[in-house]
């Protein structure tokens, strides 16, 4: 079977490994085009291109794929396979293969249906999520159902480590899924659209931390944008990212956002009810990642008192 994929960041890597390796043909990658990337702007190539390029795999990278398509139908694919490919695929390449065109999506559809399912189930507080497979209709995330699988949110899950779990199980359960395809197996089951619920790109805005929130939902908001792109916080009018946080009971009375405690591994902050939040891993303006261990032991703009702010 002549399989087109398409996808674009490190987490369609394990998908397109797999595909690789398996008794099928990847005939052609499609991927989002080169982007300038850091202070130098260097352009560089999407994670799945260069894989491709590792195995020799033609590469095919459109501004706008409901434009230019065609050189996908001159590979005459059997089966298109997606994963957080970050385009809408116009209707001809979802209709002109045989098998058709089918998504891995990293949410348990109808849930989180878009491009950020991953941070959304974390921040949400869910306490599970998984992979689905689905064939991909010309709306987003819309598609009848092929196949689920699921996995549990544990409590000190951010989402780089729900991240790599899920790229693995969707690489696996498309390795289950596709002999059921291709042999005609396969009952695909309707979404049902009042259940749907949307994670849409993560915005600047839903990275700042509000403090005035429970403690629950601040450590969840933490973690679900832990290390990218990272929540946020103000203190003396700068800037500083948040990528590790634990729970803990409140020690004193406080405001939303004052610190009221400074131990020796953390920063204690008062949030809007008896759950407290204690920063363990920021990055200050213009420095790098560090634990609050280290930062404590030198000088560091912390004071008991203080309070973080939106602005």
């Amino acid at each position: 079977m002549r399989i087109v994929f398409m996808g674009t960041p490190e987490f369609a890597v394990n998908v397109l490994e797999a595909l690789i390796h398996s008794p099928y043909e990847v005939v052609g990658v499609v991927t989002q085009p080169d982007k300038p990337v850091g202070r130098k702007q260097i352009l560089t190539p999407p994670p799945v291109k260069v894989v491709a390029e590792k195995y020799n795999i033609p590469v095919f990278q459109p501004d706008k794929i409901k434009l230019d398509y065609e050189p996908i139908l001159a590979w005459e694919p059997d089966l298109i396979v997606t994963c957080a490919y970050g385009q809408i695929i116009p209707k001809i390449l979802l209709e002109t293969p045989p098998y058709k065109a089918i998504n891995v999506h990293a949410s348990l559809l109808p849930k989180y249906r878009g491009g950020a399912p991953i941070h959304k189930a974390i921040i949400e507080g869910e306490e599970k999520t998984g992979i689905t497979i689905m064939y991909m209709s010309e709306k987003m995330d819309e598609g009848d159902i092929i196949a689920q699988r699921e996995i549990a949110i544990i409590e000190d899950d951010d989402v780089g480590s729900l991240h790599d779990k899920l790229s693995k199980l969707g690489a696996e359960l498309l390795m289950d899924t596709l002999p059921l395809i291709f042999a005609k197996k396969i009952t695909p089951i309707k979404q049902n659209p009042a259940e749907a619920t949307y994670a849409y790109n993560i915005k600047p805005v839903d990275e700042i931390i509000r403090w005035d929130k429970s403690g629950k939902n601040v450590y969840n908001q933490i973690r679900g944008l832990s290390p990218f792109p990272g929540a946020y916080t103000i203190l003396d009018g700068k800037r500083i990212k948040v990528y590790k946080a634990s729970k803990q009971e409140t020690l004193r009375e406080g405001l939303p956002g004052e610190i009221i405690a400074l131990m020796k591994d953390g920063v204690v902050v008062h949030t809007s009810d008896d759950t407290a939040i204690k920063l363990l891993e920021v990055q200050l303006e213009g420095k790098t990642r560090q634990s609050l261990k280290d930062i404590l032991n030198g000088k560091h703009p912390f004071e008991v008192g203080k309070r973080f702010t939106l602005e």
